[in-house]
């Protein structure tokens, strides 16, 4: 179990991403997919209230809601960690208090629990003074609604100033940083945010672990991006000189290793410095199972120096 930050929360190195629920998993898949999640041990279970709006007919909300129906038929409460953001669904844009309160509430209730244990800003809102976006965070945790904060998508500069203000008015800080952070989008998280973290001693919880599933090695060329429709166009990018090189030295670590290249994609982050569980979807049960592997997977440092080359 790894820390987040100062928060006294405890997390398994590999969080669940419920992005997935109401979108490309519904609420009958994803219940026998959690109850794997928990028996292999994990915990962190990351959502937010937005997701997954983007999908015609969904308004939002919608994955909470399957968590919260999940939590209240298994009674796991106490066994896991819940995690949800608050700022960029449009129903609750932005950070300004009386937007934080609100949303936390219907977050709440969504969810069928009385707090929820990281409540993480999803974006940074520039129009609202940091003292009063963390103010509302505070006053949450004094209510008992909530345990921990963390930041999502902060720049390193932005981030910084929000650590500082705690400082200045002992306001409750952000106890971790959740960047977009895998094998092939390295620059933005190393270059700013992981020296930051690590000096603050925050806890890091990547998104895109897998990179929308590219890192799996399921997408090499064009004509695999058919595969899937929900991700298959976010992968294109992948497809270039470096993304194929990332390919073809995970293949040699996964076939020394007798593993899949996704479990040392995954393996590769969970051993980074400060990085405390990166985040992985699951739209099957076999596919969770396979993602596991990953914690008992450990790199040489053989394994990791080929992997840095090919993804610098």
């Amino acid at each position: 179990m790894r820390p987040l930050g100062r928060s006294g929360i405890t997390v398994a190195p590999l969080a669940f991403g419920a992005n997935v629920f109401g979108w490309s998993v519904d609420a009958a898949r994803a219940l026998p997919i959690l109850d794997a999640f928990v028996a292999h041990g994990f915990n962190l279970i990351d959502t937010a209230d937005a997701y997954p709006a983007w999908v015609p007919g969904n308004r939002g909300g919608e994955s909470e809601t399957i968590i919260g129906e999940w939590l209240a038929r298994r009674r796991v409460r106490d066994r896991v960690v819940i995690a949800t953001k608050v700022a960029k669904w449009s129903r609750h844009r932005g950070l300004a208090p009386a937007t934080i309160r609100a949303a936390a509430d219907e977050s709440l209730q969504r969810l069928r629990t009385d707090h929820i244990d990281l409540y993480q800003a999803h974006e940074d809102d520039p129009n609202v003074p940091l003292e009063e976006t963390l103010g509302a965070f505070s006053r949450l945790i004094e209510q008992g609604k909530v345990r921990a904060i963390g930041a999502s998508n902060y720049s390193a500069p932005r981030l910084a100033e929000a650590l500082a203000t705690s400082a200045r008015y002992g306001l409750p800080r952000y106890e971790t940083v959740q960047p977009e952070y895998n094998l092939y989008d390295r620059a933005g998280y190393e270059a700013g945010l992981e020296p930051l973290a690590r000096d603050h001693g925050l806890g890091v919880i990547g998104y895109y672990a897998l990179a929308s599933g590219f890192l799996s090695g399921k997408y090499r060329s064009e004509a695999d991006l058919g595969l899937s429709r929900a991700r298959g166009e976010r992968v294109r990018r992948y497809l270039d000189a470096r993304g194929l090189r990332i390919l073809a030295a995970l293949d040699t670590v996964a076939a020394a290793q007798r593993a899949t290249p996704a479990q040392v994609a995954l393996a590769w982050l969970i051993a980074r410095p400060g990085v405390r569980a990166p985040i992985a979807s699951a739209t099957s049960v076999a596919q969770l199972d396979e993602l596991a592997g990953a914690v008992r997977l450990v790199l040489c440092a053989e394994d990791i120096a080929r992997l840095d080359q090919a993804s610098a």
